[in-house]
């Protein structure tokens, strides 16, 4: 009997801890007790029990609850950031790539400069003058600080391919740019692009709960893990299921999409030697 490949195991591993967290952020609330969600002074930082699994914070509130409203919020902006950042990535690579000339010029201009920008003046300038921080605007910030990378990447894979048999066909077809880009270019970096959208939740999770508890994100009233953590912190040491709850939800999500991107990516690797 054939044993499973590392890569096998791990892509498995990844995502089902993904699926088992994505499905509890997202079926948890409806299925916990109402009278839970509200603010109660009678059980303000009451320790993990039967009625709160893992306790109470400083207002009353479930601490469960919250984590997963929490999750579902750092998912949601970890989720269409990375997909933001891997499309805006591909597109410009591509294009760059393929088209080159002024063009290409021009967008990898635009891309050394991003990246020698430092990304507390890119936070500063877009999110300082903000009183309140929506989902949608830390979706364009962590997009805006996260493609330039594997943009470079996709273009130097673009040249590589431009010469390609399938790309000149095309050509000689007189197929359109937009048309030769969508159909013979981009499929051929799926892998790369996968692995860039999957790695790229990891980092805009953690960007976002990194904003946050600094201020510069998600604020209260809204919840995200970065919030919960940030109000957490000060009663890390007196009631620290507040702070550790948040936390491992936190390092739960981050470590299922890291997994999932290292099976990626044996799995890519191994499909290339092969």
């Amino acid at each position: 009997m054939n044993r499973p490949s590392a890569s096998t195991v791990l892509i498995g591993t990844g995502i089902g801890v993904l699926t088992l967290i994505t499905a509890t952020a997202l079926l948890g609330p409806a299925l916990l007790d109402g009278d839970q969600a509200g603010q109660r002074l009678d059980r303000i930082h009451r320790p993990p029990d039967a009625t709160n699994p893992l306790g109470t914070a400083r207002l009353g509130e479930d601490v469960l609850l919250l984590c997963l409203q929490g999750l579902q919020k750092s998912l949601l902006i970890g989720c269409v950031a990375a997909v933001v950042t891997t499309a805006l990535a591909a597109l410009v690579g591509t294009v760059a790539g393929y088209l080159g000339g002024v063009l290409d010029r021009l967008l990898m201009t635009v891309v050394d400069v991003l990246l020698v920008l430092p990304p507390v003046l890119l936070l500063a300038v877009v999110l300082g003058p903000a009183e309140q921080i929506n989902w949608l605007i830390m979706v364009a910030v962590l997009a805006l600080q996260g493609w330039m990378l594997t943009g470079r990447v996709v273009r130097a894979r673009t040249l590589s391919l431009r010469t390609a048999d399938v790309v000149r066909s095309a050509e000689y077809s007189g197929a359109s740019p937009a048309r030769i880009i969508w159909w013979h270019l981009l499929p051929q970096m799926l892998p790369l692009l996968t692995i860039d959208l999957v790695l790229n939740v990891t980092g805009a999770v953690l960007s976002e709960a990194g904003l946050s508890y600094f201020g510069f994100g998600i604020l209260p009233p809204e919840v995200s893990l970065g919030t919960l953590i940030a109000t957490g912190t000060a009663s890390a040491l007196t009631y620290p299921w507040v702070f550790l709850a948040p936390v491992g939800c936190l390092m739960t999500l981050v470590l299922g999409t890291a997994v999932l991107g290292e099976g990626l990516r044996l799995r890519t690797e191994g499909a290339a030697t092969a």
